[in-house]
Order: C-alpha cells, then sequence, then structure tokens
C-alpha cells in the first residue's frame, strides 16, 4: 500500500492509503468510525462463536507478520514505494471475522505509536483496509477455489487474485472518501489511485502467493481447518 504524503489540500500526492488527519473531512471520518465499528463488533461475535483455540496463536503470528511485512517497502512505478496490506492473506488463513480483527489491531498500532495515518482518519482506514481488503480477498479466494475445485495451482491463482482485487478496491474505497471531503476531485484521485495500486497489488499478490505456498508446505492443515470454521451458524 502506498502512502499520502501530508501535504495540505488542495495539493494532493494522490496514491496513497493510509489516510493521514486533514485530509477526510468530518463527516466522512464519522461514518468511516461507525461503519468499522460495526464491522469489528460483527467479527468479534462471530469469531467468539466460531474460532478454534488452536487458532488463537495463528492471529498473533499473523499481526506480527503483517505489521512486519508492511515495513519492507517496494518500489512502483514514479518513484513511488508501496508495501503489503495483508487483508486478503490474512483472510485466507484465518478467515474473514478473525481477519478483521488482526487487521484493526495493525492500523490501530501504526496510527497510534508510528503515526501511519491520522487518529481522526483511523475509522476510514481500518475501513479500507481491514474490512473491504479482507472481505473482497476472502470473498475472491472462496469463488476462484471453488471454481477450481480446491487444486492446488487453482489456490495460488485465488491466492493472488485474492490479494490484488482486495488492493484495488480499497484504493477505489479511499479513493471516493478523498474525493467526497474536497481534498482532490475524483477524475484526478481515481486514477492516480487505482494506476499506482494495481502495481502494488502485483507486489501484494506475490508475497501472499509466496506465503501461502510457505504454509501449504510446512502446516497444509491450516487452509482446510479455516475454510471448516466458516461454516455458518445457526442464529440463536
Amino acid at each position: 500500500m502506498a502512502y499520502i504524503n501530508p501535504i495540505p489540500p488542495p495539493v494532493v500526492e494522490p496514491a496513497g492509503m493510509h489516510i493521514p488527519d486533514g485530509f477526510i473531512n468530518a463527516p466522512v471520518a464519522a461514518v468511516g468510525f461507525a461503519v468499522a465499528g460495526i464491522a469489528l463488533a460483527v467479527a468479534v461475535r462471530q469469531t467468539n462463536r466460531k474460532l478454534q483455540e488452536r487458532l488463537v496463536p495463528l492471529m498473533g503470528v499473523m499481526a506480527a507478520f503483517i505489521f512486519a511485512a508492511q515495513m519492507m517497502n517496494f518500489p512502483v512505478a514514479g518513484g513511488t514505494s508501496g508495501h503489503m496490506v495483508g487483508g486478503a492473506l490474512a483472510a485466507i488463513l484465518l478467515g474473514p471475522w478473525a481477519a478483521m480483527i488482526v487487521m484493526a489491531s495493525v492500523v490501530g498500532v501504526q496510527a497510534l505509536i508510528f503515526q501511519d495515518g491520522g487518529m481522526a482518519a483511523l475509522g476510514a482506514n481500518i475501513f479500507n483496509m481491514g474490512v473491504v481488503a479482507v472481505l473482497v480477498g476472502w470473498a475472491t479466494y472462496s469463488v476462484v477455489t471453488a471454481i477450481g475445485s480446491g487444486r492446488q495451482a487453482w489456490r495460488y491463482a485465488a491466492a493472488f487474485a485474492a490479494a490484488w482485487l482486495s488492493v484495488q478496491i480499497a484504493a477505489l474505497c479511499a479513493s471516493f472518501e478523498l474525493a467526497l471531503s474536497d481534498t482532490s476531485p475524483l477524475h484526478v484521485v481515481l486514477p492516480a489511485m487505482m494506476g499506482v495500486h494495481a502495481l502494488i497489488g502485483i507486489g501484494e499478490g506475490l508475497i501472499t502467493v509466496a506465503a501461502i505456498a510457505f504454509v501449504m508446505a510446512t502446516r497444509s492443515d491450516l487452509l482446510p481447518l479455516q475454510a471448516r470454521e466458516e461454516v455458518p451458524v445457526e442464529a440463536d
């Protein structure tokens, strides 16, 4: 995920996803907190009901891995750098609900300790990277693996597609948030964000595939286990 440099509007570096303070207005920030809060409340409830105890340590390991991976930037076009988001990878290994909690923790620590993204924009950042990226990644992976009947080559293709698309849709949401806040016109921010993140998504996809390949080689039981835990639970 690329960064937005903290340049006051209307001069915007529209290639980033960690939105800093001052780049979205109060109504957009409030909606971000509300939607992210509702999503996380549902995620906590579903995780408490479905997550097996043996996957709890994996959540911590996944949070640490994603946090560390986001610290390593790779060059993109025009001198822009990007880094892994990790929403799709977390969703593939943990399922969408636990992945949301992990991603919210990572984004929250980044904002609180490292000032990576503003506190006022924390809700929007969690929504983009911790809710949208996770749900899009999970849905894409599920559909593609179903088409391929769970074959290994299709799992790798599904992981790449999930990672790439999750970055794109998260960037799309960030673009609309910036446009609605009058930070940058949509016709400027949208092509800039989508173009850069199309390249960043390739790096995201390659890292995700490498991580899935490692898991399949060392702990292949984690993928089927995760799939079994996402069987719908009957209503109370």
